[in-house]
């Protein structure tokens, strides 16, 4: 939900972890660049269930000017 996340984020001064939701590389690409100031994104069931790969997502962000930790 990214308006209820923009939210918190422009009402709190402590880092924001965007969790849950996204589906595919896109939706962080999207994340990041509507929200910059989000510290985070965090997804686990689309890496369980092989939906997206790991590498392919850290990629991609840094392709997108997005930082990534290796």
């Amino acid at each position: 939900d990214i308006e209820m996340t923009k939210r918190v984020v422009e009402n709190v001064n402590i880092p924001v972890i965007a969790s849950g939701g996204a589906r595919n590389i896109e939706h962080f690409i999207t994340l990041f660049n509507e929200l910059p100031k989000v510290d985070a994104g965090l997804a686990a069931s689309i890496f369980h269930f092989g939906e997206v790969n790991i590498i392919d997502l850290k990629n991609k962000l840094k392709q997108n000017g997005i930082p990534v930790r290796l």
